[in-house]
């Protein structure tokens, strides 16, 4: 595609002798009589080079430099003066800038360094592809994360992997319960053994003992060989009870009896087996409402919940989304064999609004149909779902509430434009470091920070 080029200079016959220079090289160009001008034709399309003079009145080329840096880094800059020096091409470079051009400006120097400089952005992205296709993909228990929420979690997984207490963690499908178990069991003295995961709501109860406390050879009919069962084959290591709320009442009688004797009696054994196992259990439902309804032991949930961790939604932690998203096309790039480079400023700004009732799954499924189903380097608004892109109907009619609802979203969309630089997006908003961590771990649904769970 013909590259397109955006020329900022205060003097009108600049412009349009750059403009039609570079428009007879079949390039498309676009110009710009101030850097506030510049920034505003930034935000509204995506340029592959800017050709920016220094000194104007207002925002200097420098300003466009950086802030053009900051919403497209991939964009090639090439900064003008008539007050060349080296100071001024040295700060230019170290801004950001690929080249300089001294005033008054050769037309055929111009157009080879715009050619040059054309020519390196597209090495850069091609070593950038290759550098993906080379990497390993992120672990799979890796916890993706920066929020004010995330941390509180991170700081409670540490604690807890330290104990060998059980853990019960909880929190919405789809948040990463699992991860969370996997996180705990790594960051433990246990973390050489082996981690076990099983659903408790996915086995057909009649198999599900057997699974988990095993059998030896012919305790019943298809029983043809022994099989010693999770707890024993995560001896040493972890084993995660997933969805213990689905497990059956019956089956809860025999899972505390293991807890609090540390043996398992393998169906048909007459002797039973020593364990040595952490337990981790999660589930999506309310255990204490479960145990007050009659639906869940109680002597069963007190064992299980010496240390509770809930995992919090993704719509309590949208400043994490650009990290998130950064990541998941990671792995899928890996599981698809694709080379995404990654996603569209516009495209991002839309998954950071969404309320993601599915949380991570959702979101990592919304990103594997957009690169399955699109094209080109980067996933982009038309790649993702009608209905993610539709604005929604429904709005707040009280001021506040819509007053915290908009703050929140541009507060997301900032950060999502400074690819979750925390710095820099306070500098754009005017504001804080501090104060800015405080509005993110504000949710736009209550306005009341997440509350601290032990």
């Amino acid at each position: 595609m013909t590259a397109s080029i955006l020329v900022v200079d205060d003097m009108p016959a600049m412009q349009e002798m750059l403009n039609c220079s570079l428009a007879s090289e079949g390039y498309r160009v676009a110009t710009a009589g101030s850097g506030e001008e510049a920034l505003a034709r930034i935000d509204e399309q995506e340029f592959d080079l800017i050709v920016t003079d220094i000194v104007m009145p207002g925002l200097s080329g420098l300003d466009v430099l950086e802030k053009s840096r900051l919403l497209n880094p991939r964009t090639a800059v090439i900064v003008m003066t008539a007050y060349a020096s080296l100071e001024t091409a040295v700060t230019a470079l170290r801004r950001g800038a690929c080249d300089y051009l001294e005033k008054p400006v050769r037309l055929e120097e111009l157009k080879r360094r715009v050619r040059h400089a054309l020519e390196y952005r597209e090495a850069t992205w091609r070593v950038r592809l290759q550098q993906r296709a080379l990497s390993r993909p992120p672990a799979l228990h890796t916890l993706i994360g920066e929020s004010s929420a995330m941390r509180t979690l991170l700081e409670q997984i540490a604690r807890s992997a330290r104990t060998p207490s059980n853990v019960l963690i909880t929190g919405e499908s789809g948040v990463g319960k699992e991860l969370v178990a996997r996180a705990i069991h790594g960051a433990s003295p246990r973390c050489d053994h082996t981690f076990v995961a099983v659903n408790c709501g996915a086995i057909p109860e009649t198999l599900l003992e057997s699974q988990l406390f095993g059998h030896v050879r012919g305790a019943f009919t298809t029983a043809v060989q022994a099989n010693p069962g999770l707890f024993v084959a995560a001896n040493r290591g972890t084993l995660l009870l997933d969805e213990i709320g689905d497990a059956p009442f019956p089956l809860q009688v025999k899972l505390l009896r293991v807890i609090e004797e540390k043996h398992v009696w393998p169906v048909g054994a007459i002797k039973p087996v020593p364990v040595d196992v952490r337990v981790v259990a999660s589930t999506n439902r309310d255990l204490a409402r479960d145990v007050a309804a009659g639906r869940f032991r109680e002597d069963l949930f007190y064992r299980l919940n010496v240390v509770h961790l809930q995992v919090p939604p993704l719509r309590e932690r949208r400043s994490d989304i650009p990290l998130l998203v950064d990541h998941l096309i990671g792995r899928l790039n890996a599981k698809l064999g694709a080379r995404l480079l990654g996603i569209e400023r516009e495209a991002l700004r839309v998954l950071t609004t969404q309320p993601w009732k599915g949380n991570v799954r959702e979101l990592e499924n919304i990103l594997e149909r957009a690169m399955v189903l699109g094209s080109g380097d980067l996933i982009s608004l038309q790649h993702l779902p009608a209905d993610l892109t539709t604005p929604g109907q429904t709005r707040p009619h009280d001021l506040r509430e819509a007053l915290r609802r908009f703050e929140q979203q541009h507060l997301m969309s900032v950060v999502a434009e400074t690819r979750s630089d925390k710095r820099a997006a306070a500098r754009l908003l005017g504001i804080s470091l501090a104060s800015l961590y405080r509005k993110l771990s504000v949710t736009p649904d209550d306005g009341r920070a997440p509350a601290r769970r032990a």
